[in-house]
């Protein structure tokens, strides 16, 4: 159970989804739930594993939504422990006392497994590069697709998880909504302008505002007006092509790839923070 369990949490991490899981890690008495049991839960009530059913699990299932409506604040917090005494008369000690006659007593632990972004490079020049280096840093996963084969290869980007080298048009075509909803954000960073905008309508026309992936484009105001313009003529909702950021990253006078790279991270930092937040 616990390996499936494990699967099920790597699963909903891969989709976006931060998991709450309470794990048993000590245990006297008659308890239905030995150490090891464990029970895994994301924000929208699915859940996977058991730490031994009855009153106990519906009280941890409540402690884990709990955790799950506020996964940041959880995760900066580090988790919590939880003793319960299985047994009517418990009350007044220091232990969570549940109404049951088995008497036992166990220990669990809580805790939030937050989702790490997973990124779409689009454009393996040098920004796309000091984009993946910071991203290798900070323990971020990425993908690379570039049109140009030179700049789209594992010599170039050794840890990248995927790598693509095809004309937009092929790539767009292998792709939907819920294949790019694996990525948490996409990032245009192309070399010639007129490739970024051919990409940048056809993700918009397949996102949906409501899920992943986040959209941002490198560029001036005056380049993102013009891909605003061709976006609307290509009948993209209003809203969707609003939600696009451009100019990508923090406000923080970036010039070099480098320093681009970083501001770049530190507004999905930024970002991920204040959704979390919102949500509490």
């Amino acid at each position: 159970m616990t390996r499936r369990v494990h699967s099920w949490i790597l699963e909903k991490l891969a989709e976006g989804y931060d998991v709450a899981l309470a794990t048993v890690i000590d245990s006297k008495g008659s308890i239905p739930g030995k150490p090891g049991a464990k029970l895994a839960m994301i924000k929208n009530g699915e859940k996977f594993g058991t730490i031994g059913g009855a009153g106990l699990e519906l009280k941890i299932e409540k402690m884990l939504y709990e955790l799950i409506k506020s996964p940041y604040r959880m995760s900066l917090q580090g988790g919590r422990i939880e003793n319960f005494l299985l047994y009517k008369d418990g009350k007044g000690k220091e232990v969570t006392a549940l109404d049951s006659l088995c008497g036992g007593q166990l220990t669990v632990s809580l805790e939030v497994i937050n989702t790490s972004p997973n990124v779409l490079i689009i454009g393996g020049g040098h920004v796309g590069k000091s984009l993946a280096f910071v991203c290798d840093s900070i323990g971020w996963t990425y993908s690379i697709f570039d049109v140009r084969e030179d700049f789209s290869n594992k010599e170039r980007f050794p840890n990248a998880e995927e790598i693509y080298t095809s004309s937009i048009s092929d790539f767009l075509d292998s792709e939907d909504q819920k294949s790019l909803s694996r990525f948490s954000d996409i990032f245009i960073l192309g070399h010639d302008w007129s490739l970024d905008q051919e990409i940048l309508i056809g993700i918009l026309s397949k996102i949906d505002l409501n899920q992943r992936p986040r959209v941002g484009c490198i560029g001036s105001k005056t380049k993102w007006s013009a891909f605003r313009k061709a976006a609307l003529d290509a009948n993209i909702p209003i809203a969707t092509i609003d939600s696009t950021r451009c100019p990508i990253g923090l406000p923080i006078g970036a010039h070099t790839p480098e320093e681009i790279a970083i501001a770049i991270c530190a507004e999905i930092i930024s970002l991920d923070a204040k959704q979390s937040l919102e949500n509490k």
